[in-house]
């Protein structure tokens, strides 16, 4: 772990339409998709200047300014959080605009360690598998696990391990000190890119579509466990209300029709 103040922090907040941006210089508002609405001006930077796969957003959803950051900006410590959920202080419930981790912070938990990960999400009655195959085709969710078989056959057990667990760190949210950052993303992409390859998504709705941002969330833990690497974890709150309700009704109605 390192111990050294890092000098230079960018954080992607990710997003498609004007939203409130935290106004430490540590976060770099990014407008994702770019390349599909050539049309759209935010007045900020994009993912489609550069190094970058905006093109392929609808699927890849946040992940191409985690592309973009990777390939375009250079800082000691890198991350990507989204327009409306950020690290936070406090119960994420109950947070605020004004609990989102300042630059201050970010130096502080840097001291300490060298990855930060949003806290666990915990679905009790289901596992990653099935919540996966309960939301999305069960065909993606084998194929890559073909996949890591072919490139990253060491992976293959954690993964086999994270999809029996009833948690995960989710969102695609991570901050890291560059080296891990980057070689995250090294591991990430090309296994996407496989997926991709093998894949036929015709017909799929738009939903559906973006699945190697759902993919993604469950090969953060996997990438984690099998290089034996720490990390802090750190609430996550979401800024706009939520129908609980609704959402648990989607979540008990795709349980129950399998």
């Amino acid at each position: 772990m390192k111990t050294t103040i890092p000098l230079h922090i960018q954080i992607a907040v990710a997003t498609h339409k004007s939203y409130w941006i935290p106004p430490d210089a540590c976060y770099l508002p990014l407008h994702v998709g770019k390349a599909l609405h050539p049309e759209l001006d935010l007045g900020i930077a994009t993912d489609a200047t550069g190094e970058n796969i905006s093109a392929k957003n609808a699927s890849y959803c946040e992940l191409t300014a985690l592309y973009w950051l990777w390939k375009n900006v250079h800082a000691d410590v890198k991350g990507l959080v989204h327009y409306r959920r950020h690290f936070t202080h406090g119960h994420p419930l109950f947070a605020k605009r004004a609990a989102v981790l300042t630059e201050s912070d970010w130096r502080a938990l840097f001291r300490e360690t060298d990855i930060v990960v949003p806290t666990w999400r915990e679905y009790y009655i289901e596992t990653n598998q099935s919540h996966y195959i309960h939301a999305h085709y069960a065909r993606d969710l084998a194929q890559l696990r073909r996949t890591l078989r072919t490139l990253h056959p060491t992976a293959v057990p954690f993964f086999d391990v994270q999809m029996k667990r009833t948690h995960a760190h989710m969102f695609n949210m991570m901050v890291m000190r560059e080296e891990l950052f980057d070689a995250y993303c090294a591991w990430l992409f090309p296994v996407l890119a496989d997926v991709e390859r093998h894949t036929d998504i015709t017909g799929y709705d738009p939903f559906q579509r973006r699945l190697y941002g759902f993919l993604a969330e469950l090969l953060l833990d996997v990438w984690l466990d099998t290089n034996g690497l720490d990390y802090r974890e750190c609430p996550v709150t979401f800024l706009e209300r939520q129908n609980w309700l609704k959402k648990g009704g989607r979540f008990l109605w795709r349980k129950l029709r399998g």
